[in-house]
């Protein structure tokens, strides 16, 4: 099912599987890269990444002495790949002309032992554009790692190769030939150094970027011809960015993250749920005003 949400110029469309978002636009023009509400989207396009975003190294980790296995999701690189939810159904719980809640059960299952309750809003507001809340709650009974994203392909209408992406990141994670992390090294004198804005015409990326000086920061993708632009804002710690061959370059996948790739296995940044804790995590998308080309 899937369910429509407006509020002045700004509409989205919400789907069930994965608590994705299908399409974000205003007055009329994408923000998002949009897929049919009805189909399977290429390139996890708008779901919800919970209990852990990215990947996770050789789909196992070891927590509290105890060893995992995951289903290998990726098999190119070996990986669990964006966590459990992706393709589940979630419930509608809550639903207004201008926002909609989803909700989830996480677990538990062989690889992920633990219990959680997931739930994603979407709301819409007519000057600020869309939020994305989503929140966990552990149901269990022992401490649970988590960890969160989300994957929109940000757009302004035109292929990625007449765009500028701007991303305020100092640092880039370095990883090996399966995509698993490596080491942590400066963007400076890089082709990965997206700050200040810079054209992504013939520049691949498929990274995980930290050390952003703010706690609340901004990434903005700009139409070279026609000056529309689109904005994301976090606090998340990380973002991955992705040029989108996926999605034949139409879009750049920017998807904050609470914690880097592989975290289950490296412990960075990585929330603990108690029992009876939860965590909320807070993104929006805004269209920016026209400026000339």
């Amino acid at each position: 099912m899937a369910v429509q949400i407006s509020a002045g110029k700004y509409a989205a469309t919400i789907v069930e599987a994965g608590a994705g978002l299908a399409s974000l636009t205003y007055d009329g023009d994408n923000l998002v890269v949009p897929h049919d509400p009805e189909e399977k989207p290429v390139g996890y396009s708008g779901k919800v990444l919970v209990p852990w975003p990215n990947r996770i190294a050789g789909a196992q980790y070891e927590w509290r002495g105890t060893k995992f296995d995951l289903e290998v999701n990726e098999p190119e690189t070996g990986s669990a790949l964006h966590g459990l939810a992706y393709d589940t159904e979630w419930s509608v719980v809550e639903r207004r002309g201008d926002s909609v809640t989803l909700a989830t059960e996480v677990g538990p299952e062989p690889g992920y032992p633990f219990s959680l309750i997931a739930q994603a809003t979407y709301a819409l507001d007519a000057q600020t554009g869309l939020r994305i809340t989503v929140t966990a709650k552990n149901h269990g009974e022992e401490d649970a790692p988590y960890g969160t994203s989300i994957h929109p392909y940000l757009t302004c209408g035109a292929s990625a190769d007449n765009t500028t992406l701007s991303v305020p990141a100092n640092t880039v994670l370095e990883v090996d030939e399966n995509l698993a992390p490596v080491k942590e090294t400066s963007v400076e004198g890089t082709r990965l150094d997206l700050r200040g804005g810079v054209p992504m015409a013939g520049r691949q990326v498929d990274h995980a970027f930290t050390g952003i000086d703010s706690a609340h920061w901004e990434v903005t993708l700009r139409c070279n011809d026609t000056g529309r632009g689109v904005r994301m804002s976090a606090s998340a710690p990380w973002v991955q960015v992705y040029s989108g061959e996926t999605l034949d370059r139409r879009g750049v996948a920017v998807e904050p993250m609470t914690c880097p790739p592989d975290a289950f296995n490296s412990g960075t940044d990585l929330i603990v749920l108690g029992p009876g804790e939860e965590t909320r995590f807070d993104v929006s998308i805004q269209a920016l005003p026209e400026v000339s080309a």
